[in-house]
């Protein structure tokens, strides 16, 4: 390859370049674009895949440094753009960019209960960061607070846990969970067997929402029964591991969570169900500037961060062998 921009949709470069579901290019798969620039190139381009919810602008990292010519993002509308000009022609794509890479340290924050068996310990998470473009009020403002209220409401109201409460504030999700899986792969074999359950909450307030519950059987059935005692309608949702939940899902941890949904569109069914408006983003705002403090549903709020004190409280006073 001679000197020039390696251009590639979303989801041929996704194993390439490592490209995650939201736009995060890491991983051990940013070999790949290594390889680019090992061959010549002087910039990488990715755009978006043109399906529905796929056609804004791909923005993330790298990961890690490593790759010293620029990897940029760009719009369906642009990738479309430069595959349709006329081949056998040259063709100048001028990219002008100022970027870094480079290695920084995050936290995670991390308190117990003093009382409650440790074997037998449940963990309550929610992350901390928001993507660089936002101040991430409702992704993760509306989940680490919940997990902070109910904290201190425990405290306040002198629960005492037959089960350790763990509350977990993980810092560097949205750049691939790092905090969550930095915690998980540094705890051995007994300490992995002490967790009974881990639940999490990571965007619950989303303006147009909808009432998602997700995880392993025994924890969706106490959400479950939460919201059927209230007579509010819910539906089951598989995140497979797009939030703090999978490391410790891939440990064979029971987890489980509630969710108001993101960048999908709600459905003309769903809206008769929760009310808003179909065919309208659950989140318009989602890793959007405009995550502020006015893109929040402070009824979804209430409703599901109520259902996270209840699972919280149900599985810190479970009776266990």
């Amino acid at each position: 390859m001679t000197s020039g921009v390696l251009l590639g949709r979303k989801r041929a470069t996704d194993r390439a370049c490592g490209v995650g579901y939201a736009g995060i290019i890491g991983g051990t798969g940013s070999y790949w674009c290594q390889n680019a620039e090992a061959a010549g190139a002087s910039a990488v381009l990715i755009f978006n895949r043109g399906e529905e919810n796929n056609t804004q602008t791909i923005r993330g990292t790298l990961g890690k440094p490593g790759v010293t010519i620029p990897v940029l993002g760009a719009s369906f509308a642009v990738g479309e753009d430069l595959v349709r000009m006329p081949h056998g022609r040259d063709v100048t794509v001028r990219i002008f960019a100022s970027t870094v890479s480079e290695t920084r340290e995050a936290s995670n924050v991390i308190a117990d209960t003093e009382e409650g068996r440790e074997d037998q310990t449940v963990v309550v998470g929610a992350h901390l960061d928001s993507v660089p473009e936002g101040p991430g009020i409702n992704d993760n403002g509306s989940g680490s607070a919940t997990v902070l209220e109910i904290a201190e409401e425990m405290s306040e109201l002198g629960v005492e846990p037959r089960n350790r409460v763990r509350f977990a504030f993980w810092g560097a999700e949205e750049l691939g969970l790092f905090g969550s899986k930095y915690y998980v792969a540094r705890l051995d074999e007994r300490q992995l067997g002490d967790l009974a359950v881990y639940l999490n909450f990571d965007m619950i307030a989303s303006p147009n929402y909808i009432r998602y519950i997700y995880g392993s059987g025994k924890v969706r059935e106490v959400f479950e029964n939460f919201f059927a005692t209230r007579d509010l309608k819910v539906m089951t949702v598989n995140l497979k591991g797009r939030s703090d939940h999978g490391p410790f899902a891939a440990e064979g941890i029971p987890v489980g969570g509630l969710f108001s949904g993101a960048e999908g569109r709600k459905t003309g069914e769903q809206a008769e169900v929760y009310g808003g408006e179909a065919g309208v983003a659950y989140d318009g705002c989602y890793h959007e500037a405009c995550d502020d403090v006015g893109n929040l549903s402070t009824k979804a709020l209430e409703q599901l961060s109520d259902g996270a004190a209840y699972a919280t409280y149900m599985f810190a006073r479970e009776e266990r062998r």
